[in-house]
């Protein structure tokens, strides 16, 4: 776990169980329904509608689902009625978290972060008491595969330098992150497209340095992420956490 969000790495994992899916499906849906009543239903021109489509896509989340979630999001068919939070949060070793998510009942999943945070010797903060320490970002994720055999990874580095890229991080031997500035995100994956294939596109808050924790701290951190991550409203989870 990284300055990623932990929902962000398994954006590469080809293979997910049925209930995994499931749950990734009602999370992704009610992306698109907040996007949609935030923007309206066309993703031509409501871009965080267009992330969430191409997310789902990522996932192989079927035709049918996406448009109910848009309906959803523009009163066409009924719905839960969803809001968005954000937690600031320390984890165990004194790791910065971001937590984001979507809700029916924000006072509920206050609840039940404090609640898993409290099991790994983790606690909740005073709202934007630790987002100092990130910064947002447009990260675009391109796999070094067999279809770019040809090209080195230093070709690839200048691409992205290329296509407008603030800054690029290697992770897990072969997938490379390509932050941007916000505004700037969309152009950055239109040029790379045009040569890579890009795995995923996404606004995220990348922390501005990394702390590195014991064994123990570490054991535990991977802990609180899985029990996060297992809750229906939490979305997104960031941390300064080192590799």
């Amino acid at each position: 776990m990284s300055g990623h969000s932990h929902f962000h790495s398994i954006k590469h994992k080809k293979q997910l169980e049925d209930k995994k899916r499931g749950k990734i499906f009602s999370k992704i849906s009610r992306v698109i329904t907040i996007a949609a009543r935030e923007g309206g239903g066309n993703p031509d021109t409501n871009s965080k509608l267009r992330l969430a489509i191409e997310q789902a896509k990522s996932f192989n989340m079927p035709k049918d689902n996406i448009e109910r979630a848009i309906k959803r999001g523009t009163g066409e068919i009924s719905g839960e009625k969803l809001e968005e939070f954000t937690f600031d949060a320390y984890g165990p070793g004194g790791i910065a978290l971001i937590i984001e998510g979507i809700t029916t009942n924000k006072n509920r999943t206050l609840s039940e972060v404090r609640q898993i945070l409290s099991q790994v010797n983790g606690k909740l903060a005073n709202e934007g008491s630790v987002r100092w320490l990130f910064e947002r970002k447009g990260v675009v994720a391109v796999e070094f595969g067999q279809e770019q055999d040809k090209l080195s990874k230093d070709d690839i580095e200048l691409m992205a330098i290329d296509a407008g890229a603030e800054d690029i991080r290697w992770r897990d031997g072969n997938v490379m992150d390509i932050y941007t500035k916000i505004e700037d995100l969309e152009k950055v994956k239109n040029n790379l497209e045009e040569k890579l294939k890009v795995e995923s596109s996404s606004l995220e808050w990348v922390p501005k340095e990394e702390i590195n924790v014991n064994e123990e701290d570490r054991r535990l951190c991977q802990k609180l992420f899985d029990l996060l991550d297992e809750n229906d409203d939490v979305q997104e989870i960031y941390s300064n956490l080192k590799d």
